[in-house]
């Protein structure tokens, strides 16, 4: 709703207030004059008895809490008082033209002392429960709200540097893990006992690979072939190659040799293929 229709809202909320109070008015005044009230104060009775219930009202958009709680029971019981107060009004017809007995607002004698004592506590409470509300209304301290998200958005934006040791719940020890047993050096030159089985299988729980470079001393000797050789191994590898294909990683693979020997064995083997056709060309 915009400010337009909160207005209008508001100014149609003051009219219709404003026409109860004058209904409500005219009971209350002939009330007052039947308890012994004057001109003067039975004019100003209804802004006692009504007035105080608006008072009590504001005050329960401002309080909180129990002093909240205060205000709405002194709401309650003034309009419980003025609702009985205009209900005796519409039953007593002497009231209206100011020709009742003085003091007497019911036939019955007890229900007569209770609506005089009522109408005659409510000016009273109207000074103490008024005083006490306008009192309670001073002394509250609204709880900022804005600046409360604000402080919150602000310690949240901290870094963790700039916020305060926190205590933290006491560190734990990491639990022991057990020893693995070293493992065993096996020397592959000398020979080895064996073992007994269960000394392994207590000592070692777990069978573990072995890891590392293989000593040169146990590996298998391979012959070392001559430069003669490794060209006889070649042309027999190639000899149904397409010269095309004659290529130092296909050499390479097909006679096991190195990088370097194939690339040699390759030109080898092309100067060979080129010279066959000249010969026979002869």
């Amino acid at each position: 709703m915009n400010r337009f229709g909160k207005s209008l809202l508001v100014f149609a909320l003051v009219v219709v207030v404003a026409m109860a109070f004058r209904v409500s008015w005219n009971a209350l005044r002939d009330v007052a004059r039947a308890t012994g009230a004057d001109g003067t104060a039975a004019l100003l009775y209804p802004f006692v008895v009504d007035g105080l219930m608006a008072l009590a009202l504001v005050a329960t958009l401002v309080l909180t809490d129990e002093a909240r709680r205060f205000a709405l029971r002194v709401l309650a019981a003034y309009t419980l008082a003025s609702l009985v107060l205009n209900y005796v009004h519409g039953l007593v017809p002497e009231l209206h033209g100011g020709v009742a007995d003085w003091g007497r607002l019911a036939d019955w004698d007890p229900a007569n002392w209770a609506l005089v004592l009522l109408a005659t506590s409510l000016p009273v409470g109207s000074i103490y429960f008024g005083s006490d509300l306008v009192a309670k209304v001073l002394h509250h301290r609204p709880t900022d709200t804005t600046n409360a998200e604000k402080a919150t958005e602000t310690t949240t934006n901290r870094s963790t540097p700039d916020l305060g040791e926190s205590t933290s719940a006491p560190a734990v020890p990491a639990p022991v893990r057990a020893a693995l047993p070293a493992p065993v050096v096996v020397d592959l030159v000398k020979p080895v006992e064996p073992l007994p089985v269960r000394a392994v299988a207590a000592e070692s729980p777990r069978p573990r690979a072995a890891t590392g470079r293989v000593p040169d001393a146990a590996r298998t000797p391979r012959p070392v072939r001559t430069p003669d050789e490794l060209l006889n191994e070649a042309r027999s590898a190639t000899a149904d190659w397409p010269t095309e294909e004659l290529t130092a990683e296909g050499i390479r693979k097909a006679v096991h040799t190195s990088a370097a020997k194939a690339r040699a064995l390759r030109e080898t083997l092309r100067a060979e293929r080129a010279t066959i056709p000249a010969k026979v060309a002869v």
